[in-house]
C-alpha cells in the first residue's frame, strides 16, 4: 500500500483522502467568499446611489477609514470559516442566506424608501400607529426612520431585508458569532454530566427569529425560548422558525421578564442594548441574571463601542446622525462589559466582529 511520511516519521495511510478533503474544504471556502462578495458589492453600489438621490451623502470616509472597515470585514469572513473548521457550528450555516425570500421583498422595501427619507427630513420620529401608546416611551419611536417603528407586520416583514442591505449581507454572519461560546458551554456541560437534560436557551429581543434559527441549526437539541416586546415581530419570528418544533415565543418587556428565577441555562441577546436608555439597559441585565441558573451563560452581541473600537470612529459617529437612534451616543460611552459587571455578572470575554462586539459572561 502506498503511504506518505508524516511529521513524526510515521506513514500516512490515507494521503489521497486527506488531500481530497482539503481540496473540498478549499472549494467550499471559495464558494462562501464568492457568495458574500456577490451580496456585498451590489449592496454597497446601491447604497451609494440611494445616498446620492436622498440627500444623505454627507462627508465621505477617508481612505484609511475604508481600509479599516475592509480589514474588519475580511476578519469577520475568515472568523466565520474558522468557526466551521473548528466545529463550533455547521458548514450549512454559511449558505443559509435566504436570497430568494429577500428578493421577493425588495420591491416593497424600495417603495417604502421615499417615506423613510421624508420622515428623516422632517424628524418625524413619532410617526407611529395608534397602538404605540401601549408601550414604554423609549419604544415609541420610528427607529431607523422605518415606517411604523417596530409596531406593524409590514415593519417586521421588511426588517431583515433592510438590515442585510445596510450591512452588505453580513448581519446573519455577525449574529451567529454568539454560537461559538454557546457551543463551548454545551460541550463542557455534557463533559461534566453526559446525562444532563437538554439545556434551555432564552433569546431576549428575538425580533424576527434569525438568531434563534441559526442557533437551532447548530444545536437542534436545545430547548428554545424567544421574547420580544413587539408582537408583530414575533409573528414574523414564528414564520422564520416554522420548522422548529421545540420553541416558545413570548411578547413581553425584558425589564420584567415573565419567567421564574433560574429558568434558563443560557441567555442570548443580539442588538437590543443600543436602543435602550441607560437605566433600562441595567434593568434588562438584572433580569437576565435573575432568570439564569447558577453558572449559566450570558452571550450579548451589539454594536461596537468606543471601549474596544475607537478605530471605527467615523462609522460610530455617522450611524446615529443618519438613522434615528436616540440612545446610541450614550450607549457608545457605556461599555457592555462594565454594565454587566455592575449587574452581578463575571465577564469572560469581549470580542470584536466587524461592526459588532460579543460579550460573554457567567
Amino acid at each position: 500500500m502506498f503511504t506518505s511520511p508524516t511529521l513524526d516519521g510515521s506513514r500516512d495511510r490515507f494521503p489521497f483522502k486527506r488531500s481530497r478533503a482539503r481540496g473540498l474544504q478549499k472549494a467550499v471556502d471559495a464558494a462562501y467568499l464568492a457568495q458574500q462578495l456577490s451580496i456585498f458589492l451590489p449592496s454597497i453600489i446601491a447604497q451609494r446611489a440611494l445616498r446620492g438621490v436622498s440627500g444623505m451623502s454627507g462627508k465621505p470616509p477617508e481612505p484609511e477609514q475604508i481600509e479599516k472597515l475592509h480589514g474588519r470585514l475580511r476578519a469577520l469572513l475568515q472568523r466565520d470559516l474558522a468557526n466551521v473548521h473548528e466545529g463550533l457550528y455547521p458548514q450549512s450555516l454559511l449558505f443559509q442566506f435566504p436570497m430568494g425570500e429577500y428578493v421577493k421583498r425588495i420591491p416593497e422595501f424600495m417603495r417604502d424608501l421615499p417615506n423613510v427619507y421624508a420622515r428623516r427630513r422632517g424628524g418625524e420620529y413619532r410617526d407611529l400607529p395608534d397602538s404605540a401608546a401601549d408601550y414604554p416611551p423609549y419604544f415609541r419611536r420610528t427607529f431607523h426612520w422605518q415606517t411604523d417603528g417596530y409596531l406593524s407586520r409590514r415593519s417586521a416583514r421588511l426588517y431583515d431585508v433592510g438590515v442585510e442591505f445596510l450591512f452588505g449581507g453580513t448581519a446573519d454572519i455577525m449574529r451567529r458569532q454568539v454560537i461559538p461560546p454557546i457551543t463551548r458551554f454545551l460541550n463542557a456541560r455534557v463533559a461534566n454530566d453526559p446525562k444532563a437534560k437538554p439545556a434551555r436557551l432564552l433569546d431576549v429581543a428575538c425580533g424576527t427569529g434569525r438568531t434563534l434559527a441559526q442557533i437551532h441549526l447548530a444545536h437542534p437539541d436545545l430547548r428554545l425560548f424567544g421574547m420580544d416586546l413587539s408582537p408583530y415581530y414575533l409573528h414574523e419570528s414564528r414564520q422564520t422558525l416554522r420548522d422548529v418544533d421545540d420553541v416558545s415565543l413570548v411578547a413581553d418587556n425584558a425589564e420584567q421578564m415573565p419567567f421564574r428565577d433560574g429558568s434558563f441555562d443560557i441567555v442570548s441577546c443580539v442588538y437590543l442594548f443600543h436602543e435602550l436608555p441607560r437605566n433600562a439597559r441595567r434593568n434588562v441585565m438584572r433580569e437576565m441574571r435573575r432568570v439564569l441558573a447558577p453558572g449559566g451563560l450570558l452571550v450579548v452581541e451589539d454594536s461596537a463601542q468606543w471601549s474596544e473600537s475607537a478605530d471605527l470612529g467615523f462609522s460610530l459617529e455617522r450611524f446615529p446622525e443618519e438613522f434615528h437612534e436616540p440612545f446610541y451616543q450614550d450607549y457608545l460611552k457605556d461599555p457592555l462589559e462594565d454594565a454587566l459587571r455592575e449587574c452581578g455578572f463575571e465577564v469572560q470575554s469581549v470580542e470584536t466582529h466587524f461592526l459588532a462586539k460579543v460579550v460573554t459572561a457567567r
